[in-house]
């Protein structure tokens, strides 16, 4: 077996970051093949908006200067996340066929949403 074999046979590790902006990145890809219409183009930008806010609120949380500032972006951590379902939902009111894929990225949205409200919590 080769390297890479090797590191797909690993559990792969766990990165907020990568996990964020990963997300962020399969809802842009998610985005790009749903057909525009008068009523896809403004929920795909809300999409957009919220998706990818994750990351970027996540980033900040991580460069934090202090637990206060740090629980307040990981709320809206929290926040967006909720709001990507939410925008999901009204995707696949609109477009149908998108339903297999919207669900999964529904599916991570729900998953952070947890993770960041649980993190929040501690806080």
């Amino acid at each position: 077996m080769g390297m890479n074999a090797d590191e797909h046979a690993e559990p792969p590790k766990y990165d907020l970051a990568d996990r964020t902006t990963n997300f962020g990145k399969a809802v842009i890809s998610f985005c790009l093949k749903v057909p525009k219409s008068a009523i896809t183009t403004p929920l795909l930008s809300q999409l957009v908006r919220a998706g990818t806010s994750v990351g970027a609120n996540y980033a900040e949380a991580d460069d934090a200067v202090s637990k206060k500032e740090f629980r307040n972006k990981v709320g809206t951590c929290k926040k967006e996340a909720r709001e990507t379902k939410y925008w999901l939902e009204m995707i696949v009111t609109a477009d149908p066929n998108s339903k297999a894929e919207a669900r999964k990225l529904w599916q991570e949205a729900k998953e952070l949403h947890l993770i960041f409200a649980a993190i929040w919590r501690k806080g």
